[in-house]
């Protein structure tokens, strides 16, 4: 797809302000999107969407094709009728900047319950046949997540492996009994996820409204414990007891020098490539369905991926394997047409990775912190880049500009300096221009570079297994002067929208 010159700032909907205790897809959304306007961005960029579990990882979700419930806005359900206000009296001590998810999870599950009771009591007909028109436009993914998910609830949260043999290899009178004896469960499942997707919706359409695209993310691998790898074995690697026989990471790198070890079960291709892909081509259609560009990750892994024994303590001992490649691309675009593709094309590069990118025209990623190590030759500073890539100061997976900048030694800190001309007491925004300037058709940066924060409002620490996803932008951040400070930036760079 060809790309227009633009902008963006990434922000997860879990950082957003509001009080109760994590960011959500309500009001605060639609006033971030107007914000958005205000600054003649015309991109906001988001992480993964699906039902976060171990680590509370948005790369590591129940399902590739489920919401997330904690997303879901309270006080959007008090406008259904679904809450009362006395149902919000009794709010826990949120932190206004971190998401502390041990806290939230209990109290949030809880008024998703009570909205349901009240859903199945008291809902009007047109709510109800909102939600029946949801079912049976989601029956492909969703009566096995529900089902999945009424098992998880059943077995103390347990992974499915560790459930009974006939459950979890799906026996199909084991299955049609627990369908019946959870039945209640199921239906409080199916509720969340249609009154996520029916908040989502609201929300998207306000984003066309103002004219703002939506920037969404498809992990290349899924977690092994989801309603994806439980329903659709036949599709991955996996022992006869349901573990994983090898798994994802990536060797050595620049943020580990055990490289990652992911453990998400790896995918039989050939079966993908046997079936026509149509996992995959459904998993597409539902995301483009929330968003209206997909940040493809770990893109290189299509091309040749790092196989890992299952049982491996980390991911120095691996072998590289072939991708899919072209054949799984050409089954994408003849499906969707144009591919509103970003390819995350970060890490080891290979000629093959950058062919299969180039082949099918699709901008690759810039990050300008990792541009300072070398010399005036490295790919990553701004006057090195060709026109079809999209460059951020940083992403999630990074730290902030400033913490960055604090962190790195000093010949890089002096190189940065000179090649931004600047004095390091104003780095984010330095930075920013920088991007801005280039050539770059997309440029992004995360919100916390804009605010000028340094490493205690990073987001992730890659092979961190804890501890992440959980900062929160604060409610008394005045954001009218950053507005016009962005606007300004949009216009001198010829980014407004």
């Amino acid at each position: 797809m060809k790309f227009e010159r633009a902008s963006g700032i990434l922000l997860h909907p879990t950082s957003l302000p509001g009080p109760y205790g994590i960011g959500d897809i309500g009001s605060g959304a639609h006033l971030w999107l107007e914000f958005l306007a205000k600054t003649g961005c015309s991109l906001w960029q988001i992480l993964p969407l699906g039902p976060t579990g171990y680590g509370d990882s948005p790369y590591q979700c129940f399902s590739a094709f489920a919401g997330n419930p904690y997303l879901i806005s309270p006080e959007a359900l008090l406008n259904d009728g679904l809450l009362f206000p006395d149902d919000l009296a009794d709010i826990p001590a949120f932190s206004d900047e971190r998401v502390d998810f041990g806290l939230l999870i209990p109290w949030k599950l809880e008024i998703l319950d009570q909205a349901y009771q009240r859903f199945e009591e008291h809902a009007s007909d047109e709510l109800r046949s909102a939600q029946a028109a949801f079912q049976q436009t989601q029956a492909s993914w969703l009566e096995d997540y529900a089902l999945f998910m009424a098992l998880k609830d059943e077995n103390g949260g347990a992974s499915w492996v560790t459930w009974s043999e006939p459950l979890r290899d799906r026996h199909p009178q084991a299955l049609q009994q627990a369908k019946q004896r959870l039945a209640v469960s199921i239906k409080r499942h199916v509720f969340r996820q249609f009154i996520f997707f029916r908040q989502w919706g609201a929300l998207r359409e306000k984003a066309v409204d103002l004219g703002i695209r939506i920037i969404g993310d498809i992990p290349i691998f899924v977690a092994h414990d989801s309603a994806d790898v439980w329903a659709h074995p036949e599709l991955f690697f996996l022992e006869q007891d349901g573990y994983p026989s090898a798994v994802a990471g990536v060797p050595p790198d620049y943020f580990s020098p055990t490289g990652q070890l992911w453990g998400n079960p790896l995918y039989r291709w050939s079966v993908h490539r046997d079936n026509g892909y149509a996992w995959w081509l459904d998993r597409f259609q539902a995301v483009l369905n929330l968003v209206d560009i997909v940040r493809l990750d770990h893109f290189r892994g299509f091309a040749g991926y790092w196989r890992v024994h299952g049982k491996a303590k980390t991911a120095e001992k691996g072998r590289w394997m072939r991708g899919p490649g072209k054949d799984f691309l050409k089954a994408v675009q003849t499906t969707l047409g144009d591919l509103p593709i970003i390819a995350e094309d970060l890490g080891v590069i290979t000629p093959d990775v950058v062919r299969l990118r180039d082949d099918f025209k699709l901008p690759g990623m810039k990050i300008l912190q990792f541009a300072f190590e070398g010399n005036p030759l490295d790919p990553f500073l701004p006057h090195n880049y060709p026109e079809n890539c999209v460059v951020y100061t940083g992403t999630h997976d990074n730290d902030t500009a400033r913490g960055w900048y604090e962190r790195i030694n000093e010949d890089a800190r002096h190189f940065c300096r000179r090649y931004l001309n600047s004095d390091g007491s104003r780095i984010a925004w330095d930075m920013i221009r920088a991007c801005w300037a280039s050539v770059a058709i997309f440029a992004l940066a995360p919100l916390q570079d804009f605010l000028e924060l340094g490493n205690e409002a990073r987001m992730n620490y890659p092979g961190n297994p804890s501890g992440n996803w959980t900062w929160r932008m604060r409610e008394d951040i005045q954001l009218d002067e950053l507005s016009e400070q962005i606007q300004e930036l949009n216009y001198l760079y010829s980014r407004l929208k």
